[in-house]
């Protein structure tokens, strides 16, 4: 049995009309955005990006390069909203770049943690883990392995919590003595 194609799916609109509209769009925004063939000259950059669409499909080459890159954008794309949706749902407010006067080892932890996430969902998803979570997870040295490792986390966190606390006691010495 053969899967039904919609006409989304047709070799002649993949092959041909969304590789032409694309470049023609991106072209014919860059000339209209530059004005490097004047001002005012929609038609003549019309012509222009319509021409470089049809030489641009009439080549095969460059045509899996541009379908394999937009393939590339759009995963990253849907990478990174799924990051931000995490980093929103956890955090409450909007993705910042973990640095600033905001940023302190919560929020590095928690994004750490979202970026390991979104990295393994990442190989999972695209079946590249080829049992390397069946290995980490199922071998005879595995569960002392993640006690031990669990254990140090929880050890090494417990100490930054101290060693964090610590530094910040206000112990009242050095305030106005008045008689």
């Amino acid at each position: 049995m053969t899967e039904a194609t919609t006409i989304f799916q047709h070799p002649l609109a993949t092959g041909f009309i969304y590789p032409f509209f694309l470049v023609f769009t991106i072209l014919f925004a860059i000339l209209e955005k530059t004005k490097l063939l004047g001002d005012g000259k929609t038609q003549i950059n019309a012509i222009v990006a319509f021409v470089v669409g049809l030489v641009f499909i009439s080549v095969s080459s460059p045509k899996e390069i541009v379908a394999n890159l937009v393939l590339f954008l759009t995963v990253a794309i849907i990478v990174a909203f799924v990051a931000m949706v995490l980093w929103g749902f956890v955090t409450g407010g909007e993705p910042k770049l973990l640095m600033g006067k905001d940023s302190n080892w919560v929020t590095w932890t928690i994004g750490g943690i979202i970026a390991l996430g979104v990295i393994i969902a990442v190989i999972w998803a695209t079946g590249l883990n080829v049992g390397i979570f069946e290995k980490l997870f199922n071998q005879s040295w595995s569960k002392t392995f993640w006690t031990n490792l669990i254990f140090i986390v929880v050890v090494a966190a417990a100490l930054a919590v101290v060693v964090k606390g610590g530094g910040k006691s206000g112990g009242g010495g050095g305030g106005n003595n008045s008689d």
